[in-house]
């Protein structure tokens, strides 16, 4: 009976005599305030429940407690001033904040102060007011991050010039990249789910000593819903329902979760569910982005049918599931055991860019699409925080993936579909540390592991007799695996001044089977090993409480992954990309300057410069198979092309903000980007670089009061000349206008948009406004899908 009552209390099961709850609210509102962090230095913190509450039992004898919330005074006060107020505090709003909690530079909690990157939040709060349809697009409401479109259902984001597989996505601090990710533009961030996610991170620049190989020209970290815990002995229940409707789309979404807490257990669930109809594009702009016809298969025949509404771009309707089910058991202080499991499932949609391919004055498909894109993840996070000779607190996180996706084509009046279908499955298993080392010093350290398991099949269907027959595949069966350690010394000089230095190596093993059927490789088997040395430098500097100096110098790479080595694809009319087995990876030298100063509380201006400079470029190059350049692909001759490493790449730029609190409520924001970038060509000249979009940004007049806040914003792209266009973009006329000479080139664009909450009660929000108020016909730079035109949305939220 002993060893019974001792095993329940080692798990907490029978609890401490000792707890102590704060409650935490808005001074002007008296509304509980949600995601407040408290944090004694590196080692203890705690975030508030939807209540506004938290225990801060553990925090007792502290002196030094360090209160922060996006949007509110950070206040610094210790556990006994905190109990002279009956543990109640109010949170005054803040003009403009230098400061806030990040997680995303090094996987823990810390304050951007200590932080050398620009490193960005996207709050929960600028979601409801902005409504997003998708995660891309809740990216892209930062003003900060370029989202491109081949399709409605997609969006690839653009980062200080790179984009697509140089760009890192992580959820719940898991990597998110798979070795097919590739070199043009990808979708999967669509994926995920806008409703489910608690806060949105944006690290510009090379992330490659925390997150590895792709992490050259930033991270997204997405962090999803956390299970809140009861403080007492009622369970805790909290959740929203959402409905929301836009009319350029016909848009009907509905979202539902909810949490239930109890004091050592937490359970949430998430279910999302968004149906999309073909997306309209708006009256005034380029004659040349409208497609006023869509091809229908009836009666054996393709036909080529007339738009009623040549507005209406078709096919690019699509609809989407999300779910989400996360588990939390803290059994004392110490342990907390998080599980997740996230479900994400789109129909089939159209390629749109490809379906405006025309050939002979007439549709060159019959058929283009994307079959179902699914995603999966399960996710155990076992955190540990008691300090000892090894560490302070321990994150393990141990994840699987499953991705799925496939592509189906058939050229016009052609009977043969052919169809690819690709499968990942992805392991990881990532160990992080934080260890104080004295009063000034911090160890960031970690191990990482990843595995990915890639398939392959291809077969060709005659849809008039409907037999099926083995076809080519896109990718060859491979293994893909990276083995890492990293270190980040985190160094205070003084208290206005913060060193910190990381390393990193990695290494990336990737074994592939080719397939020579359909084609005559050379070779039926590929095995690279590659080791890359990543590190970092960088320092902040606070000369006041007004000022933030940064400066950082960064390298980062990218290894060859499947897509890279192995894939065999269609990249335009008449060439055909073929595998290479002889890549090495990629490698960047970053160099950043940041400067952010407010003045007398009202005015907020942040500038940062950067210049990236990338070697061993892989690109799209002319190439020969066996002797030949150009080879018999899909009954067509095409010119034989593979990924190389044949060029360096270099991209400048500088990123504006500036914000400007006005009196009554009312405030102004503008963020600016600009990039330039160039790249070598095979035959020694330079192009600009592929995915340095034009100058671009958002500025914004915004009012709020106690239960209304309103929007009017600015949203525009500068003009992109031909002369200034990619060598590689030049024969893509689908996507672009035509200039009076007959180039290509991208428009300028500007959208005029509205958006407004309306708090109505302490369980009911309204929400919406107008997009595109001038119904403009607009295209972002590289986008194969116009923007909406003017837009109508409205969404009902009730809170629990």
């Amino acid at each position: 009976m002993k060893k019974i009552f001792m095993l329940l209390v080692m798990f907490g099961f029978i609890g401490g005599a000792y707890s102590q709850t704060i409650t935490i609210k808005d001074q002007e509102t008296n509304e509980p305030i949600e995601l407040v962090t408290l944090a004694v230095g590196s080692k203890l913190f705690t975030t508030t429940n939807s209540n506004g509450q938290a225990d801060i039992s553990k925090f007792k004898d502290a002196t030094a407690i360090e209160i922060r919330s996006f949007g509110y005074k950070t206040v610094i006060t210790s556990y006994s001033d905190l109990g002279a107020k009956s543990f109640n505090l109010s949170l005054q709003e803040s003009n403009l904040n230098l400061d806030e909690v990040v997680i995303s530079a090094t996987k823990w909690r810390q304050s951007s102060d200590d932080v050398p990157a620009k490193v960005i939040s996207i709050t929960p709060q600028e979601v409801a007011l902005q409504n997003p349809q998708t995660a891309a697009d809740l990216l892209g409401i930062s003003g900060k991050v370029f989202i491109q479109k081949s399709q409605q259902g997609g969006g690839s984001p653009m980062i200080r010039g790179f984009s697509t597989s140089r760009l890192l996505y992580s959820i719940d601090g898991v990597r998110m990249n798979t070795a097919i990710f590739r070199s043009g533009n990808l979708q999967n961030v669509i994926s995920l789910d806008p409703f489910a996610i608690e806060n949105t991170e944006v690290v510009f620049g090379p992330g490659s000593v925390i997150y590895g190989s792709d992490a050259i020209g930033g991270v997204m970290s997405f962090h999803t819903l956390t299970p809140q815990f009861s403080l007492n002995d009622e369970p805790l229940i909290s959740g929203k329902a959402e409905a929301r409707y836009s009319s350029a789309n016909n848009e009907k979404t509905g979202h539902f979760d909810v949490n239930v807490g109890f004091k050592k257990w937490s359970f949430l669930t998430s279910i999302s569910s968004f149906d999309y109809d073909n997306l309209r594009q708006g009256s005034h702009g380029p004659r040349d982005y409208i497609k006023d016809y869509y091809v229908r298969h009836q009666d054996s025949t393709d036909v080529v049918i007339k738009q009623e509404d040549e507005l209406l771009q078709i096919p690019t309707s699509y609809s989407q599931i999300n779910m989400m089910q996360k588990i939390r058991f803290q059994p004392n202080e110490n342990w907390d055991f998080q599980y997740g499991f996230h479900y994400s499932e789109t129909s089939p949609y159209g390629r749109y860019d490809r379906h405006q391919r025309q050939k002979n004055g007439t549709a060159r498909y019959a058929e283009w699409d994307y079959g179902s894109q699914i995603w999966m993840m399960n996710n155990l996070s076992i955190g540990y925080n008691e300090a000892n000779s090894i560490f302070d607190q321990m994150n393990l996180r141990l994840a699987h993936q499953w991705f799925e996706e496939s592509r189906m084509d058939r050229a016009l009046n052609k009977p043969d579909r052919s169809i690819n279908d690709e499968n990942v499955s992805a392991y990881s298993i990532n160990a992080d540390f934080i260890k104080a080392t004295g009063d000034r010093n911090t160890l960031f350290y970690g191990l990482e592991y990843v595995l990915n398991d890639v398939k392959s099949t291809g077969e060709i269907t005659d849809i008039t007799t409907g037999i099926t027959e083995a076809g080519p595949t896109r990718y060859p069966k491979s293994t893909w695996q990276s083995l890492a350690a990293y270190v980040t010394d985190e160094y205070k000089v003084t208290d206005r001044f913060t060193l910190s230095a990381g390393a990193r190596y990695n290494q990336i093993m990737l074994d592939s089977e080719f397939d020579t059927t359909f084609y005559p490789f050379p070779f039926t088997e590929a095995s690279s090993s590659n080791g890359a040395l990543t590190g970092s430098l960088g320092g902040v500097y606070r000369p006041t409480d007004s000022w933030v100096l940064s400066a950082n110098l960064g390298t980062a790479f990218r290894a060859p992954n499947v897509d890279d080595v192995g894939k065999v694809f269609d990249s335009a009319p008449g060439q055909v990309v073929v595998p290479n087995p002889d890549l090495k990876p990629e490698y960047a030298y970053n160099a950043d300057l940041g400067v952010a100063k407010v003045f007398d509380d009202v005015v907020k201006i942040d500038v940062t410069g950067y210049y990236t400079h990338l070697k061993n470029s892989l690109l799209r190059r002319d190439y020969k198979l066996n002797g030949q350049d150009s080879i018999l692909y899909q009954g067509e001759i095409s010119k034989v092309q593979a990924i190389q490493n044949s060029a360096v790449a270099n991209v400048y730029g500088v990123q504006f903000g500036l914000e400007v609190k006005l009196p009554k409520g009312f405030g102004f924001s503008t963020d600016f980007n600009f990039q330039k970038g160039k790249e070598e060509l095979e035959n020694g000249e330079e192009s600009p670089v592929r995915h340095a979009a034009p100058f671009f940004g958002i500025s914004r007049l915004n009012y709020k009061a106690k239960k209304l806040s309103m929007e009017v914003n600015f949203a525009f792209q500068g003009e992109r000349e031909n002369d200034d266009m990619p060598e590689g973009e030049k024969k893509k006329v689908e996507l672009y206008a035509l200039d009076e000479n007959g180039g290509i080139y991208s428009p300028a664009w500007y959208t005029l948009n509205f958006k407004a909450l309306y708090r109505a009660s302490d369980t009911f929000d309204v929400s919406g406004g107008i997009e595109n108020l001038t119904d403009q016909r607009y295209r972002p730079y590289a986008s194969g899908v116009s923007g909406a035109g003017r837009n109508f949305i409205l969404a009902l939220t009730a809170h629990f």
